[in-house]
Parts: C-alpha cells; sequence; structure tokens
C-alpha cells in the first residue's frame, strides 16, 4: 500500500439486539428429555483394523461405534420405520476426551436429551466397560424422521417416543 492511498476502513459486524434476562422463549412443540440413566447401553469391543498410524482408535471409527450403538438399540424398538418414514442423521457432535487403545471393551451409552416433532437428540457416552469413569468420548447426535419419497419431516414414531422413555 503506498503512502498515498488511505488506510481502508475497518469493517465491523452489527451486533444483535439482545433479549431481556427475564425473557424466555417457550417452545410448546418440543419435549426435553433429563435422564439421569442411559436409554440404552451397547457393549462393543475395538478391533485391529480400527488403529490408526499411532496405534490408537481413529476418530472416524468413534462415529462408527455410535452408528452401532444406535442400530442396537432401535433393534429393540418395533415400529421405528416404514416406506413412509424413517431417520436419518442430520447433526452430529462428538468430543474426544482420550484415545481408545487396543484391546479394549467399550459401552456405548445412549441419553435421550430431546424429542421434537419429527427428531430425537441423542446424547453419548463412550466409556470403558469395565469403568464407565473412563470417558474416551461424549457428544450428541440428532436424528430427524422423513418421507424417503418426498424429503419431507414426518411425526417421530410414536414408538420412538414410548422407548425414549414415554416423553410426550
Amino acid at each position: 500500500m503506498s503512502s498515498t492511498q488511505p488506510a481502508p476502513e475497518k469493517r465491523t459486524r452489527a451486533r444483535k439486539a439482545e433479549a431481556p434476562e427475564s425473557a424466555s422463549v417457550v417452545d410448546h412443540t418440543e419435549t426435553t428429555a433429563q435422564q439421569t440413566h442411559p436409554l440404552f447401553v451397547a457393549s462393543i469391543g475395538v478391533r485391529w483394523r480400527d488403529l490408526d498410524a499411532f496405534n490408537h482408535v481413529n476418530n472416524s471409527n468413534y462415529l462408527t461405534y455410535l452408528e452401532e450403538a444406535r442400530l442396537q438399540w432401535l433393534r429393540h424398538v418395533p415400529g421405528w420405520f416404514d416406506e413412509q418414514s424413517m431417520p436419518v442423521l442430520a447433526a452430529s457432535e462428538i468430543n474426544y476426551r482420550r484415545p481408545i487403545e487396543w484391546p479394549a471393551q467399550l459401552h456405548v451409552q445412549l441419553i435421550c436429551e430431546r424429542l421434537g416433532n419429527s427428531s430425537i437428540t441423542l446424547a453419548h457416552r463412550i466409556v470403558d466397560a469395565d469403568d464407565d469413569t473412563q470417558l474416551y468420548s461424549d457428544g450428541k447426535v440428532v436424528m430427524v424422521w422423513m418421507n424417503p419419497a418426498t424429503g419431507k419431516p414426518v411425526p417421530l414414531p410414536q414408538s420412538i417416543r414410548d422407548a425414549a422413555g414415554g416423553v410426550a
């Protein structure tokens, strides 16, 4: 930049108006479930092929463990899908707390965090099977039920609501 050119103006973003502290928004279309115990616990063994070059479980395999745990849970829920209603994974959040080394037996704990009109938020914890205070990972996923023909959301099946602890 030459000394004869003016310095560019610094751009700033406008701040959003903050709601007063006493204001609260209530959405009557969803229910939040605060469970203190897992909805389901899946047992999963670490396989040699799950390891990476650092000799611990590759981060992508954590997602596979979570998927397996959800499917183990859903196998116990009759009517969780049909031709007009199937789940898709809409969001995934995972926090890596410590590496998993081989050999290991894991427990994947699923906890219902929220039931919406067409979705469920499942919190998850991957822990050591012999010591559930040894936390390897935690986070949550959002599953949305949709019509596969239209791609539009559909109501969460009653069987999922019932399996999630009877939260209306």
